[in-house]
């Protein structure tokens, strides 16, 4: 058992790390104004965009960090803090070095980048989007019927998203707000969740932002701004950011609030951002999106996740956007392996603040240490412990089948009928 002495050293430097965290905000500094995308579109999307950053000074975060490694020694919890304490710091290093080379160096340490190995040293999220764009095109023949058409406003969707927030978070749920200028469609923070004003949705497009950002990103958040003794667990940073995507996206699954167009979109950003690394600039990529979306604004908007601090000639690109894949892939593998070795006790941990999965031997024992509290709130999905398990253990089994053989026998089967110009409908969907 760890000492009094021992936890107030654990919290001091928790602490610490909080506190540095607290300044940085990379999304907001690499954000563009509206007149970016305004003056983009007035040159007839002939020029590169013309984007400035204010500087950054990294001085006083790196001073609290230095502070917190000094009093960083040699144990479980120790190797998490001093994870911590890297990509925080590696975070501040990030946004002084917006619009230059060493932009793209720090991003691919914190995030990844397309062609980076996942654990089984096989695969990378490049080759599942490729995997995804290449199979989606073989459905082109199937009618899958048009999807809804995206006429849900913000305004509406932001009433949605408070009704079910308070549902689940009562007293704790944040405002819900309208906004002029975001670098997304929807961002959630434990306080707010801003939608921005000019987007519109499909009514799947308001499952999957109650699932992902509400119930994942808020649930989260809340759980760690709750631990009293472990503050590090309420901070948002580069270094926890694949398993929260991870889980997010995992949650659109899970629910089946995610489809087909969800995950080309994520697959193009994995896609886009191999293409700026190998050198295409900001208008290569906007004419990729604009064949892959058909609208110009939405192609601007998808562009410009790609180089937002980045350099927009080419080569310097945002890499956060491979975490979807790689954080999906991960936090599926994850769970799948926790029920099929009996270790379902650690499923919850995942959900006890902002964390990375390889942070639960840490949070394992700050939990057995009294230190870290259980998670006071969990997505509908988590804690339906009886469907959840019975899922992961069907696909786990599914994990030893031999698809070679299956595969081998059902084309088989398939090969004996003519393909249908079009998926059969029943007479009431036709």
């Amino acid at each position: 058992m760890l000492d009094t002495k021992e936890k107030e050293r654990i919290g001091v430097v928790s602490d610490l790390l909080y506190k540095a965290s607290r300044s940085i905000r990379i999304l907001s500094h690499i954000s563009w104004p509206n007149s970016v995308r305004d003056k983009f579109f007035a040159s007839g999307a002939r020029e590169l965009p013309d984007v400035a950053y204010a500087p950054y000074d990294a001085s006083e975060p790196l001073q609290i960090i230095a502070k917190a490694r000094r009093q960083i020694q040699s144990s479980v919890i120790d190797d998490w803090l001093a994870r911590q304490a890297g990509a925080i710091e590696n975070s501040a290093r990030l946004l002084s070095a917006c619009g230059t080379p060493e932009y793209y160096r720090i991003s691919c340490e914190l995030y990844g980048t397309p062609m980076d190995r996942l654990p089984d040293q096989a695969n990378t999220s490049f080759a599942l989007a490729s995997r995804f764009d290449k199979q989606i095109e073989t459905f082109a023949h199937v009618e899958l019927g048009a999807p809804p058409a995206a006429c849900h406003l913000a305004i509406g969707v932001a009433e949605e998203m408070q009704k079910a927030v308070r549902k689940m978070f009562g007293d704790d749920a944040p405002d819900v707000l309208v906004v002029d200028e975001l670098s997304a469609n929807a961002l959630a923070g434990p306080g707010r969740i801003r939608i921005r004003r000019s987007a519109c949705f499909t009514d799947k497009d308001i499952r999957q932002l109650i699932q992902h950002e509400a119930y994942v990103h808020v649930a989260t958040s809340l759980n760690g701004l709750a631990q009293p003794r472990l503050k590090i667990l309420a901070a948002g940073h580069p270094g926890t950011t694949r398993t929260q995507e991870g889980l997010a996206v995992f949650a659109e699954f899970i629910t089946g609030s995610i489809d087909l167009d969800r995950m080309r979109r994520l697959a193009d950003r994995v896609l886009a951002i191999q293409m700026a690394v190998d050198g295409a600039d900001f208008l290569d990529v906007y004419r990729y999106f604009l064949q892959r979306t058909g609208g110009k604004e939405q192609a601007f908007e998808n562009a410009r996740r790609v180089f937002r601090g980045g350099v927009l000639s080419g080569g310097t690109p945002f890499t956060k956007d491979v975490v979807y894949l790689d954080g999906l892939l991960r936090v599926h593998n994850f769970l799948r392996v926790i029920v099929s070795t009996g270790r379902a006790d650690c499923l919850r941990l995942l959900f006890a603040g902002k964390l990375d999965i390889e942070d639960i031997p840490a949070i394992f024992e700050l939990t057995q240490q009294g230190m870290c509290d259980e998670a006071k709130y969990l997505p509908p999905w988590a804690d339906d412990l009886r469907f959840l398990l019975c899922y992961l253990t069907y696909s786990s089994f599914l994990n030893g089948i031999d698809l070679a053989q299956m595969k081998l026998h059902y084309e088989s089967l398939l090969g004996a009928i003519p393909q249908a110009d079009s998926l059969c409908m029943s007479p009431h969907k036709k």
